[in-house]
C-alpha cells in the first residue's frame, strides 16, 4: 500500500468580492446552430447577484478584435478582469445534443461508442465571451442502461452550481429516454471541452469542444479551433474496467488526433494545410483517459498564449507537455519551406501505457494536393510527465494569492479496497470516495439531510465567504496525477518532488492559475482558491480509471447559501424530476453502481 497525504489549509484572510453592473455591447459572433431569446428559455439562470452592485468600467472607444490586434474585444480587452467583469452580449447560443450508440472506426478498427449526435469528437460549443449557452441533452441509448450527464470542463459555473453536470454531486444521471437542459454564462474565454461525468462514458466517446471567443495575448490570422489528443482502446473502457481494478490500467491500443489515426494499414491521419506566412491559432485539448502527451510540429516553433482558461504572457517552445484535462492555445506561423511535416502527439511512457507510441501523428501540408507522407525529423524531447514550467505560465491578468500556514492535515492512502483486497482503489481522506448516483449532494443540502456527511463522501466544508482555501496534496506513489478542480481557477502556489514542509517557500505573487495541474510523482502540489462561488465542487484526478476508483473529494462551499441559490434559479424542480426518472430506471433495469459515482 502506497502512502499519500492530503492537507487542507483553510485561510482566514477574507477579501472583497469584485462586483460590477453588466452592460450590453455589440460584438460580431460566428454562426451557430440556433439562437433564441433568453426570455423564451425554461428556468433562466440568474447572474451572480454580487455582480450587480457597481457600474462597469469599460473602454470609452470601441476596440475591434482583428489579426493586427487580438488584445481588443469591443469595449473590453485582455486587461479586463474576467473574474469581475463580463460583457452582456444579449445573445444565447443554443444546442441540441442527442446521446446515441454507434459503431465508429476512428483508426479504421470498428468499435462500439456512445457519442453526441454520432460524431467523435462531438459538435463544438462555440460562443462569445458573455453569451448565454443552452444545451438540451437527450439520452437516446437503446441497448445500454447507462445514465449520462454533461460536464463543461473548466467552466466555473459562477453561481450556477446545478449546471455543473457531476452525477451524485450536482444531479442524478439523465436516464435513457429522458432529457435535461443546461444553461450557463460564458464568463471566461478560451478553450475547453465538455464530457460525460458518468462512469467512463467520456471515453466511450461522449466528449466535444468548447470554444469561447475573446481577446488573446498575441496576434494570429486564422483560428483553427480545437485539436483533440486522445488515447484509444479497441475494447470499450466499460468492458475493461473490471480488469483495471484488479490488474491496473490496460495498455491503450492507439492514439487519435482530432478523432482519427491509422492502425496498421487501416484508418487515416489528421491533415491540415498551411498557407505560407499565415499565423494559425490551435486550441490543444488532452481528452485522454490515461495518457500524457507532448505535442509538436516538426521544424515549427509554438507560441503558447494560454493555459486552460487563463491567458498568459506568450512564450515560445518546440513542444508543449499537456496532461489529461489540460488545454494550451498555441500560435504556429507557416514560415518553413513548402513541404510536408509531421504533427506529433507523443505519449509519455514514463506515466502512460500505449502501443506504437511514435505513431500518433498528423500531417501538415503546405500544398493541399500532396499525398506524400512527411520525411521530417522530430525534436529530441525528454520522456517525462511534468507540467510546463511554472516560470513560463505567467497569467497576463496579474492576481495575487492570500496563502496561510497549514491549519489541518488529512492523510490518505492508495492500495487495495478494504471491502475486497483483490480490487485496487484510490484514497483521499483515508477512504475511497463513494457518492450515490440517486442521492446527489445538492439534493441532500436542499432537503436538509446533511447534518453529517458520510465518511465515504469525502466532504470538506468551506463555510466562510471570500476566504482562502489552500490545499497541499502529497504522494509517495511513483506516478503523477493530473488534479482537476471544478468551480474555480486555482492558484498553483508550488509543486515539487519530495515531501512538503512549511519551510518550503510558496509563490503568492501572480502564480500560475488554471483548473488542472500535475501532482508530481513522489511529490507535492499546493493549490489555493477563494471561496467566492457557492456550491458543491469536485476535486479529482483526471485519469479516468482513478476517478472511477475513488480519487475524488468534494468541497461544500458556503453551504448555507446553496438552498437559496437553487431556489433563485428554479432549479429544484428539474433536479428532483431528473432524480425521480433515474430512480425509476434503476429499479426497472436493475442498475448497480460499481464506481465512485463521479
Amino acid at each position: 500500500m502506497h502512502s499519500t497525504s492530503f492537507w487542507l489549509l483553510a485561510g482566514l484572510l477574507s477579501v472583497a468580492h469584485g462586483s460590477s453592473l453588466l452592460h450590453s455591447e455589440s460584438i460580431d459572433a460566428p454562426q451557430v446552430r440556433a439562437v433564441s431569446p433568453f426570455g423564451n428559455l425554461p428556468n433562466p439562470i440568474l447572474d451572480d447577484p454580487l455582480r450587480l452592485a457597481n457600474p462597469l468600467s469599460k473602454r470609452t472607444k470601441n476596440c475591434p478584435n482583428s489579426p493586427s490586434d487580438r488584445t481588443c474585444w469591443g469595449q473590453y480587452d485582455i486587461t479586463t478582469n474576467y473574474y469581475d467583469t463580463v460583457p452582456n452580449t444579449g445573445k444565447t447560443r443554443e444546442y441540441w445534443f442527442n446521446l446515441i450508440e454507434k459503431n465508429l472506426s476512428p483508426d479504421g478498427v470498428p468499435r462500439y461508442t456512445q457519442t453526441i449526435n454520432g460524431s467523435l469528437p462531438g459538435p463544438t460549443i462555440e460562443a462569445d465571451w458573455g453569451d448565454r449557452v443552452v444545451i438540451h441533452l437527450t439520452n437516446s441509448l437503446k441497448t445500454s442502461t447507462n445514465g449520462t450527464t454533461l460536464h463543461f470542463h473548466g467552466i466555473r459555473q459562477n453561481y450556477t452550481n446545478p449546471m455543473d453536470g457531476t452525477p451524485s454531486i450536482t444531479q442524478c444521471p439523465v436516464a435513457p429516454g429522458k432529457s435535461m437542459t443546461y444553461s450557463w454564462r460564458a464568463t471566461q474565454y478560451g478553450t475547453s471541452f465538455y464530457h460525460s461525468h458518468f462512469g467512463l462514458q467520456a471515453w466511450e466517446g461522449l466528449f466535444g469542444g468548447i470554444k469561447i471567443n475573446g481577446p488573446a495575448t498575441a496576434n494570429y490570422d486564422v483560428d483553427l479551433g480545437n485539436l483533440f489528443l486522445n488515447d484509444w482502446l479497441h475494447a470499450t473502457p466499460d468492458a475493461t474496467y473490471a480488469s483495471a481494478q484488479t490488474q491496473g490500467p490496460p495498455t491503450e491500443d492507439n492514439g487519435l488526433i482530432n478523432g482519427t489515426n491509422v492502425f496498421g494499414t487501416a484508418g487515416s491521419r489528421f491533415k491540415q494545410t498551411f498557407k505560407a506566412g499565415t499565423r494559425y491559432r490551435i486550441r490543444l485539448v488532452n481528452a485522454a483517459i490515461e495518457t500524457h502527451f507532448k505535442f509538436s510540429i516538426d521544424n515549427h516553433t509554438l507560441t503558447v498564449i494560454s493555459n486552460d482558461f487563463v491567458p498568459i504572457k506568450p512564450y515560445t517552445t518546440n513542444a508543449v507537455s499537456i496532461g489529461i484535462g489540460q488545454r494550451y492555445d498555441i500560435i504556429v506561423t507557416a514560415n518553413q519551406p513548402a513541404n510536408n511535416y509531421w504533427m506529433r502527439a507523443i505519449p509519455q511512457l514514463a506515466c502512460s501505457y500505449l502501443k506504437s507510441a511514435d505513431l500518433v501523428r498528423g500531417i501538415i501540408r503546405y500544398n493541399s494536393s500532396s499525398t506524400a507522407d512527411p520525411t521530417s525529423k522530430g525534436y529530441t524531447l525528454p520522456n517525462d510527465c511534468n507540467d510546463e514550467s511554472p516560470s513560463k505560465l505567467i497569467p497576463y491578468l496579474a492576481l495575487n494569492a492570500g496563502a496561510t500556514k497549514p491549519t489541518s492535515r488529512l492523510t490518505t492512502t492508495v492500495g487495495p479496497s478494504a471491502a475486497d483486497p483483490n480490487i485496487f482503489k484510490w484514497y483521499f481522506n483515508t477512504t475511497t470516495f463513494y457518492s450515490d448516483w440517486s442521492n446527489p449532494s445538492l439534493a441532500q443540502i436542499y432537503t436538509n439531510k446533511t447534518t453529517n456527511w458520510t465518511f465515504q463522501s469525502g466532504a470538506i466544508e468551506l463555510p466562510n465567504p471570500n476566504s482562502w482555501a489552500v490545499i497541499v496534496i502529497e504522494t509517495a506513489f511513483p506516478a503523477p496525477h493530473p488534479m482537476h478542480l471544478h468551480g474555480h481557477d486555482f492558484y498553483l502556489l508550488g509543486a515539487g518532488v519530495g515531501a512538503f514542509n512549511t519551510s518550503i517557500p510558496l509563490t503568492t505573487q501572480n502564480p500560475p492559475r488554471r483548473d488542472v495541474a500535475m501532482l508530481p510523482a513522489n511529490g507535492y502540489m499546493v493549490l489555493a482558491f477563494l471561496t467566492d462561488n457557492p456550491g458543491v465542487w469536485l476535486l479529482h484526478c483526471h485519469i479516468g480509471w482513478h476517478t472511477s476508483q475513488g480519487m475524488d473529494l468534494q468541497f461544500i462551499e458556503r453551504e448555507k447559501e446553496i438552498k437559496a441559490l437553487i431556489d433563485s434559479q428554479s432549479a429544484w424542480k428539474g433536479l428532483n424530476q431528473t432524480c425521480a426518472n433515474w430512480k425509476q430506471s434503476v429499479k426497472a433495469n436493475s442498475v448497480v453502481q460499481d464506481d465512485s459515482g463521479v
